[in-house]
């Protein structure tokens, strides 16, 4: 497998491309770069103060539906008159925002307890902003039969801020073109804001909500290469499992998904924002709207994101969450969101399973005991080698009864070579003999498959789970990243190399054996080189909790060697 994956690019290498438009640290496209400026991503610098002009005029879209025939789309610009900015504050305990007139959104979403991991947001410990400068939470249109009115040129007066329970409660209202009240909810210790619009009468139009969703996720991770590949967007249609489309899958053709939509959501690696129709227990999404933004080299940087949602006598309603991808707070807020971010690829219908159920181990341990995940780490390493502990010792109990009767077997396939009846039918009754079946061997590496998808699930929960970003342990300063010195990948491999040398105690001469004892360890530590640092503690407690176990059973085998073998030897003193 080494040679396969060392060898094949030295034989056929890979096309060099091009070398793409000159970028700067964050990914963002220099001045100087001969990309035209329509290919340039939204800024990414940090966030300045409120906007004190008015925002650059969005596009209008229009749906019009002729009689018998398709949905078509109409995209024009919207003009306005420019209008003097105003900004509203509302600090909860999780989040601060910053809604803004004209337009009456979140112009800035800050979580409060979450840290900035880039560049000098870094260094300045400055909390995380999920929007980028000049982006908005939502971009508000409400299309009639006859014209479009995009809220993004409307001017809102902010009513005082009132506190009812649990809850901060603004109210937005306009009048102009038509009477317009936008009222935001927030839950104080939630990343929920609940928003209730009403609309006038305006000559007795009917109107569709077009809410569409900021153009990306803001990148605050100090590899923002990687996070820019985690864009995407989910979404829920009917009763089926979420449904994922990368923004690198998206072009400039628009795709339109209808039906019956619970949830439409954008994220990154860490970060999620996502829409949820309320209102009635029927209420739902009409239609989605997908189409692929500005491009940065072969990194897809942004999309457009529209959501259609009707508007009925009482107005409209919706949720917006806006925040980590946690596991607690996305279960509360909405069906199946906890799953907007599928682990595993192809092997989503194996590891997703396996991944909630770590998750809802892990937490557990760190609510319940009140530790750091990194000792959460280490118990629960211990913890599943002692739930295996039985598993593998009767699976190396049926090794060495399986290397006892080896002489014997070994002496029948030569008695029998030519008559494999018989062959088989001698081999079964010693088998019977010694209280083993055929299927001996294979029951016996079972224990060895069983943590596997443990091991997977671990795997995609430590590279893309908010739980452990920034979790410092020990000298680690962070879970979810690989070791800056190297130390648990180093320590996992001599901890394997260890379990296998005392594997080999009591055991006969064994060329390909001793071969794998040195080979394995070797390969696992280039394998989890650049893994979670955490994934590596895991595994590296895993097998020192195991040490006893293996130390017991080559006692045992030493005691009680097989035929052929004297007591008190073992392969490594022959």
């Amino acid at each position: 497998m080494a040679l396969v994956v060392v060898v094949t690019p030295i034989l056929f290498p890979t096309p060099r491309k091009p070398p793409a438009a000159a970028r700067d640290s964050l990914g963002t496209l220099r001045p100087d770069s001969a990309t035209p400026a329509t290919n340039t991503p939204p800024a990414t610098q940090a966030p300045a103060a409120a906007p004190t002009t008015a925002p650059t005029q969005p596009t209008t879209l229009t749906l019009e539906r002729s009689a018998g025939g398709p949905t078509r789309t109409t995209v024009g610009p919207a003009t306005a008159p420019a209008v003097r900015a105003e900004t509203t504050i509302v600090r909860t305990a999780r989040a601060e925002y910053a809604i803004a007139s004209p337009g009456g959104v979140p112009v800035r979403v800050t979580l409060i307890d979450y840290r900035s991991l880039r560049g000098r947001e870094r260094q300045s410990r400055a909390p995380v902003n999920l929007l980028e400068p000049g982006d908005r939470l939502l971009s508000l249109r409400l299309a009639g039969a006859r014209d479009t009115i995009a809220l993004d040129n409307v001017a809102f007066r902010a009513d005082a801020q009132r506190r009812e329970g649990n809850t901060l409660v603004q109210s937005l209202t306009a009048t102009a073109p038509v009477p317009i009240t936008l009222t935001y909810r927030f839950p104080v210790d939630s990343f929920v804001a609940h928003v209730q619009g009403t609309v006038g009468a305006a000559l007795g139009q009917t109107y569709q909500l077009l809410a569409t969703l900021p153009t990306r996720v803001r990148s605050e991770e100090a590899d923002i290469l990687d996070d820019t590949r985690h864009l995407a967007v989910g979404y829920k249609a009917g009763n089926a499992d979420p449904a994922s489309v990368a923004f690198r899958q998206l072009d400039s053709v628009t795709r339109i998904d209808s039906g019956t939509i619970r949830w439409v959501a954008e994220r990154n690696k860490y970060f999620v924002v996502a829409m949820i129709p309320e209102g009635t227990r029927d209420a739902a999404i009409r239609a989605l709207l997908l189409r692929g933004g500005t491009r940065t080299g072969n990194d897809a940087t942004a999309a457009h994101v529209t959501t259609v949602l009707p508007v009925d006598a009482s107005g409209f309603a919706f949720k917006v969450y806006a925040g980590p991808q946690s596991w607690d707070h996305l279960r509360k807020t909405a069906p199946d969101l906890e799953n907007v971010n599928p682990y595993g690829g192809w092997l989503h219908g194996v590891v997703q399973p396996f991944a909630t159920i770590v998750m809802r181990m892990l937490l557990w341990i760190h609510h319940t005991l009140n530790l750091g995940y990194g000792w959460v780490l280490v118990l629960f390493g211990v913890l599943v080698r002692l739930i295996l502990w039985p598993l593998n010792q009767n699976a190396m109990r049926s090794s060495m009864r399986l290397q006892r009767i080896q002489p014997q077997l070994a002496e029948i396939q030569k008695k029998y070579a030519r008559d494999p009846e018989k062959q088989r039918d001698a081999m079964l009754k010693l088998y019977q003999e010694h209280g083993m079946s055929p299927f001996t061997p294979v029951l016996g590496c079972l224990p060895m498959l069983l943590p596997m998808p443990i091991l997977f699930a671990l795997y995609f929960v430590f590279q893309n789970t908010i739980e452990f970003r920034g979790v410092s342990f020990l000298w680690l300063p962070d879970l979810s990243l690989r070791d800056p010195y190297f130390i648990t990948p180093l320590f996992m491999g001599v901890t394997m190399f260890v379990l296998s040398w005392i594997g080999m105690r009591g055991m006969p001469p064994n060329p390909q054996g001793k071969m794998m004892a040195y080979v394995m360890p070797v390969m696992f530590t280039v394998l989890f080189w650049n893994f979670a640092s955490g994934l590596n503690l895991y595994y590296a407690v895993q097998n020192v909790a195991a040490l006893p176990q293996q130390w017991l059973l080559a006692r045992e085998r030493t005691v009680n060697p097989p035929p052929g073998q004297s007591k008190g030897t073992s392969r490594d003193r022959s």
